[in-house]
């Protein structure tokens, strides 16, 4: 099993948030969230909750699914099946300790890449590999030509019942941009405004 968008009919968007490096837009997209009272899914590496187990923590404190993202981003289509299971009990080792839950059964592989062996190997372990819909892109930055409207842009330009939106919590390494946190404010509002709700990845789950 391995989910790209939401098998549904209802006009429903799941935002999701990937964190592995840096923490620069956790506070604003905790913000934003807040204050639309929308709820989203993140997915945070086990060196992630290690480094800042305060932001993991707040996470969570605010009522949000956090999942699995692997303990160090390797590439599972590179990496031995022992590996993988290293990586996914540790980060879960790490996670847990931040937030004082399982991130089972929520799973993101690192860069989306991954094999039918890897999603077995995953599922195996007891989780649910969740894809993406459509990336925002805002990962690349200023630097790689994006912007706060080309990130609402493809997102609304991607709208449909279960679409899962990938966003990310960290800064751009070479421009300092956060533009998923800038942008989402805007999303909200695009997605309302043609009758989206929201919905978390965990309420999907049994």
């Amino acid at each position: 099993m391995d989910v790209s968008r939401v098998a549904t009919g209802r006009v429903v968007v799941a935002l999701t948030f990937d964190a592995g490096s840096s923490n620069a837009g956790v506070a604003s997209v905790l913000a934003t969230l807040a204050r639309y009272d929308v709820p989203a899914t993140f997915f945070v590496t086990g060196q992630f909750a290690r480094r800042y187990p305060a932001d993991v923590r707040a996470i969570s404190a605010a009522g949000y699914p956090v999942g699995n993202h692997s303990d160090s981003h390797p590439d599972f289509t590179q990496t031995t099946t022992a590996e993988i299971q290293r990586q996914l009990s540790a980060a879960e080792a790490s996670i847990s300790a931040a937030t004082g839950h399982a991130a089972k059964p929520l799973f993101r592989f690192p860069y989306g890449a991954r094999t039918a062996e890897d999603i077995h190997v995953v599922n195996d372990a007891g989780y649910v590999p969740f894809r993406w819909t459509v990336d925002t892109l805002g990962w690349k930055g200023t630097s790689g030509g994006q912007s706060v409207e080309s990130v609402r842009a493809r997102v609304l330009g991607a709208a449909q019942p279960g679409e899962i939106v990938l966003m990310h919590v960290g800064a751009n390494p070479d421009d300092g941009s956060t533009l998923d946190a800038a942008a989402l404010g805007s999303v909200i509002e695009g997605l309302r405004e043609r009758g989206y709700s929201f919905i978390t990845l965990r309420s999907l789950l049994p």
